[in-house]
């Protein structure tokens, strides 16, 4: 989940990182500059305190506790409403399908398990490898197209 935001003095946010909690673990992320363009109406400073918070609050509260972020139950929630809305099936799509996808994409395009496990916060490459279904076909084009 989204936690605090990095911010400026500015009359609206700025957003450039976000802390994750998950479990006994936190990493910072980045965000991409098109999730930044999407979210900035929804945490600048007119918005927040329109719906009675600051910018020291968290970007998605929960809906039953304000002072309390989204939950992921809510999360998922929220993610079959789009997907249905958009006329696809949501058993197809899911919250963690989202993380997935993207990792699977970067992977694609450049084969770099390692910057991937990285993003994900991976601990051993043996998981990334495994989350990404990697298997010997990819490893044997990935060699074919090194030059020694």
């Amino acid at each position: 989940m989204i936690n605090r935001t990095r911010t400026s003095s500015s009359s609206n946010v700025t957003i450039s990182t976000f802390r994750v909690s998950r479990l006994k673990s936190s990493k910072v992320l980045r965000l991409t500059s098109a999730s930044r363009a999407l979210l900035s109406p929804f945490i600048s400073r007119p918005w927040l305190e329109r719906r009675g918070g600051t910018v020291d609050d968290y970007a998605f509260p929960s809906r039953v506790d304000h002072a309390d972020h989204l939950s992921t139950r809510q999360y998922a929630r929220l993610v079959d409403e789009w997907v249905t809305a958009i006329g696809l099936r949501r058993e197809d799509y899911g919250t963690h399908s989202l993380r997935r996808t993207k990792a699977a994409m970067i992977y694609k395009a450049t084969g770099n398990l390692r910057a991937i496990q990285t993003l994900l916060g991976h601990t051993k490459i043996e998981n990334t490898v495994k989350y990404l279904g990697v298997d010997i076909v990819d490893a044997l084009e990935l060699a074919e197209h090194t030059e020694i």
